[in-house]
C-alpha cells in the first residue's frame, strides 16, 4: 500500500481529466483514473502515470449509479487505502439545441455532472475524513447564476446542481477538516462550439495550464478553512 498521497479524477480518461490525472502525477501524485467509455485513452493516461514514476490505477463506472460507485470505492480502497483529494470532473455535454435532446440525452448530461458528484463525494466521505482531504468539483463559470441555455441545458442544470453540493458538502464536512470547493473553467482551447478569441475579456481561450495552477492552488493551502469558494479560472468569460 503506497505512502505517496492519492488522487481520484473522475472522467480522467479524456480532455480535461486526463491532462489533470497527467498533472498530478507530474507533481508526485498516485492517480486513480476513472472513466465511463474511454477505455483505450484511459489506458494511455495510465502508461503516462507509470512514466512518470507514480502508481495508477483504471476504475471504470457508471457514477450515476450508485452500486458502481460503491464498487469502485471498494476497489480503489484495496489498492491504495487512503485518499487525500477527489477531483469531480466527469460530465457529459452533447451540443444539441434545447427542444433536441433525447431522453437518454437529458438523463446521461445531469447524471453525469450532479448525481455523479454527490454518489462519488459521498461514498469518498470516510476515506478523505480520516486524511483531512480535498474534494475540487469542476463546475461552469456561469453555474452560479442560472439562466436561460439554448444548448445542453441538463448538463447546464446539473452543473448549478453541483454548486449547490459544493456549498452543501463544504458546510457539512468544514467540522471534518475536509475541504470542498468548486472550480470552474471558461472557455478552454478544447471546449466545444468555440466561437473567436476575442469573445472572451482575456483576448484568448483557456489551456489546461490555467486549470492546473487552479488545482494546485486549492491542493497546496494549507489550511481547510478554504472551503465553500467558487474559483473561476475564465479570463473574465460571463462576468
Amino acid at each position: 500500500m503506497s505512502d505517496h498521497p492519492v488522487a481520484l479524477v473522475t472522467g480522467g480518461g479524456s480532455g480535461l481529466g486526463a491532462g489533470l490525472c497527467r498533472h498530478l502525477a507530474r507533481s508526485g501524485w498516485n492517480v486513480a483514473i476513472h472513466y465511463h467509455s474511454s477505455r483505450a485513452s484511459a489506458e494511455l493516461v495510465l502508461r503516462d502515470i507509470e512514466s512518470a514514476g507514480q502508481e495508477g490505477m483504471l476504475l471504470p463506472a457508471d457514477l450515476g449509479r450508485e452500486a458502481e460507485v460503491t464498487q469502485l470505492l471498494a476497489e480503489f480502497s484495496s489498492r491504495f487505502g487512503h485518499l487525500e483529494l477527489l477531483i469531480n470532473n466527469a460530465g457529459v455535454y452533447h451540443e444539441k439545441g434545447f427542444a433536441d435532446l433525447t431522453e437518454a440525452d437529458w438523463f446521461t448530461e445531469f447524471n453525469s455532472t450532479a448525481t455523479a458528484v454527490y454518489f462519488t463525494t459521498r461514498a469518498c466521505l470516510p476515506l478523505l475524513r480520516a486524511s483531512r482531504g480535498r474534494v475540487i468539483n469542476i463546475g461552469d463559470s456561469a453555474c452560479d447564476r442560472p439562466g436561460a441555455r439554448t444548448m445542453a441545458p441538463a448538463y447546464h442544470i446539473g452543473k448549478t446542481g453541483v454548486y449547490i453540493l459544493t456549498r452543501s458538502f463544504a458546510k457539512a464536512e468544514a467540522s471534518h477538516g475536509v475541504a470542498v470547493n468548486l472550480l470552474s473553467p471558461g472557455l478552454l482551447e478544447t471546449s466545444v462550439g468555440l466561437g473567436e478569441p476575442d469573445e472572451v475579456p482575456a483576448g484568448r481561450f483557456g489551456t489546461f495550464e490555467d486549470i492546473f495552477a487552479a488545482v494546485d492552488f486549492l491542493t497546496n493551502v494549507d489550511t481547510p478553512y478554504l472551503t465553500g469558494s467558487h474559483l473561476i479560472a475564465g479570463g473574465g468569460w460571463n462576468l
